[in-house]
């Protein structure tokens, strides 16, 4: 595919795009970071909205406050105490669980709110989607009127109890992220939703955007569909609809009514941007080993996935219940392709510098894991490091694209002036005196040797379309290509010169390429300025060469010949062809031109191709 980039994309506009980005990230940063955006907008939301006591795991008896969140880790939490005198100026308490059963009731035991779901009393209710998964508490927003309570629990007049219980086996969340109580008014939800999640929604959304259209375009608009800015697209997506989810997991159950059905989509999105990172990971492997087993650690992972998927839909097993065995998963996987990515750096320094770039991401995912046991600080390190993380991948790939971009600029200028060179050299051979001396030599024929003249009038025209259809190739042509080409020009030439021009070909070697017309301005000058100039005429000769490392072209003549080390003399003609050449040789193939000449004796032009530079299957198509 060619590339074709107007220069106005440049700098301005990847600047632009880079700055953007830098921003982005900040902005991210400040979201999940400072505690502004932590506050509550409407009304007041905690953890309690009791002021008494509380006992984590039948433990020791702990002062609570209502306006202080409780971040101990636990298996069921029991509080006691009395509503907030503040509970009578609003009309509704929301109640915001994840994955956890609640029961609020009076001391007497008179008055009693629970999250969990009864069992189904009739067939009809078998099938009710409420009723799916009754033993899982999935995510759940449950709003309570406040005219509903007690006259004695409104005012703060008697006890209430709050149980939290955490069904599952494995260790839980702060119980503030699991639970969250809000005094509002019947709108308060919303607002709650609009001050606190919209902000992180919002900017999620255009990493979504930028994830589906910026990279993956950005790789079309080089001109070649490139894996990893694709792979790095989908995983800037699925980080974009990860997080959103996160930003709304407290409000899914607003507009989804199933529960089970909220886990699901957040745990999925989790394991789907899981994915996308071992994907791009092996995005960045070069070896066809490490490529294979990252096909199969992806495949074996994004079975597991499959497979957690399908119990849950099945009401077999929960998402969140089999978390433990995917929490292996995850980290068999993740020290696999760390491993892989560990034998890619060897003696490269790209490698190395893009593993230590995932190093903020794996520092964090330990601090959770021992946040499990230690209980650090009831916060979720994984989101801060997945943010410096990915910032970082955005600002490498950006800068790669810019890199990219340059080079691609630089490749169509060598591509401009190959074309002009190519159109010089195609000039200079098809010069007003060459076709005046063809023309007349065939002229000529026509009258001594008629079916002389007509070969050589053939000769010449397919001499002619093999220069107009010079213009038309970009990539290295094959040697025998090159040689049938030069045949016709020499064929005219000893039409011109008769006897004094003596051709040999002395030719051990086909199997290379080189820039199409870039041996025939060498045979030109040996017979111009070579034999040409001797009174008797000459020899010139074509050899080929294969040696251990590259292929050489050799053009001699045993004319008139120059002194190399002499300054160059004005004489009238144009030097262009012979330059053009060494450019085209040079800027193609690698190559270079050494002429060697001895005054009385002849030229020799070697054209040095390295076999290391040689053009592929993939390069010429």
């Amino acid at each position: 595919m060619k590339i074709k980039i107007k220069k106005c994309l440049g700098g301005k506009v990847f600047t632009s795009v880079i700055v953007g980005f830098v921003i982005l990230a900040l902005v991210f940063m400040i979201v999940q970071c400072v505690p502004y955006f932590q506050m509550d907008f409407t009304n007041k939301k905690m953890s309690t909205i009791l002021v008494g006591k509380y006992s984590v795991d039948g433990g020791e008896w702990k002062k609570v406050e209502p306006t202080k969140t409780i971040y101990d880790h636990f298996h069921k939490v029991t509080i006691k105490g009395r509503l907030d005198e503040t509970a009578a100026n609003f009309n509704t308490l929301a109640f915001s669980s994840k994955d956890i059963w609640f029961t609020l009731r009076s001391a007497d035991g008179e008055f009693s709110i629970s999250n969990r779901r009864s069992e189904p009393d009739t067939p009809e209710e078998l099938f009710a989607p409420a009723d799916r998964m009754l033993h899982t508490p999935g995510y759940d927003v449950t709003d309570i009127l406040t005219e509903s309570f007690p006259e004695t629990v409104l005012n703060g007049r008697q006890d209430m109890i709050i149980e939290v219980e955490y069904p599952y086996s494995m260790a839980t969340q702060s119980l503030s992220d699991c639970f969250g109580v809000m005094y509002c008014q019947e709108d308060g939800l919303y607002n709650q939703l609009f001050f606190k999640a919209m902000p992180s929604f919002l900017l999620f959304v255009l990493v979504c955007f930028f994830g589906l259209f910026f990279f993956p375009v950005s790789s079309f608009v080089l001109g070649k569909v490139n894996y990893k800015y694709l792979c790095f697209g989908a995983l800037c997506f699925f980080w974009g609809l990860y997080m959103i989810t996160q930003s709304l997991g407290d409000f899914l159950n607003l507009w989804i009514t199933d529960v089970t059905v909220c886990l699901f989509t957040v745990r999925m999105m989790n394991y789907l941007f899981i994915t996308m990172i071992f994907l791009y990971l092996k995005s960045n492997l070069q070896k066809p080993l490490t490529r294979a087993i990252s096909n199969c650690v992806i495949a074996l992972f994004f079975t597991s996935v499959i497979a957690v998927a399908v119990l849950h839909l099945t009401n077999t097993i929960d998402l969140t219940a089999t978390r433990p065995n995917m929490f292996v998963n995850i980290a068999v996987c993740s020290v696999i392709m760390i491993v892989l990515l560990c034998i890619e750096t060897r003696g490269n320094r790209n490698a190395l510098l893009f593993l230590i770039s995932w190093s903020p991401l794996m520092l964090t995912i330990m601090l959770d894991i021992l946040d499990q046991y230690i209980h650090l600080a009831g916060s979720r390190f994984f989101n801060y490091g997945l943010a410096i993380t990915m910032a970082y991948q955005i600002i490498i790939l950006i800068r790669d694209l810019r890199r990219q971009y340059k080079e691609a600029i630089h490749y169509q200028q060598v591509q401009k002036e190959l074309y002009e060179a190519k159109v010089n050299v195609m000039v200079s051979q098809i010069q007003p005196h060459f076709m005046y001396n063809a023309l007349t030599s065939i002229a000529m024929m026509c009258q001594i040797d008629p079916d002389t003249a007509q070969e050589a009038t053939i000769t010449f025209a397919k001499y002619l379309r093999g220069n107009m259809d010079s213009l038309k190739r970009t990539a290295p042509v094959p040697f025998e290509m090159e040689l049938e080409h030069l045949k016709k020009y020499l064929y005219i030439e000893e039409l011109r010169f008769g006897k004094k021009l003596n051709i040999e070909y002395d030719i051990q070697t086909t199997g290379f390429f080189l820039p199409q017309l870039s041996i025939q301005p060498l045979v030109e000058n040996a017979v111009k300025h070579g034999v040409g100039m001797k009174k008797n005429g000459g020899t010139v000769t074509v050899a080929t060469r294969e040696t251990e490392n590259a292929f050489k072209v050799l053009i001699s003549d045993d004319g008139v010949g120059f002194d190399t080390s002499a300054e160059k003399k004005d004489d009238g003609r144009s030097h262009v062809g012979m330059e053009n050449t060494k450019r085209r040789i040079k800027d193609m193939c690698g190559g270079e031109v050494i002429i060697e000449s001895t005054v009385g004796e002849g030229t020799v032009a070697t054209v040095i191709l390295p076999k290391e530079e040689q053009p592929n299957e993939n390069t010429l198509s």
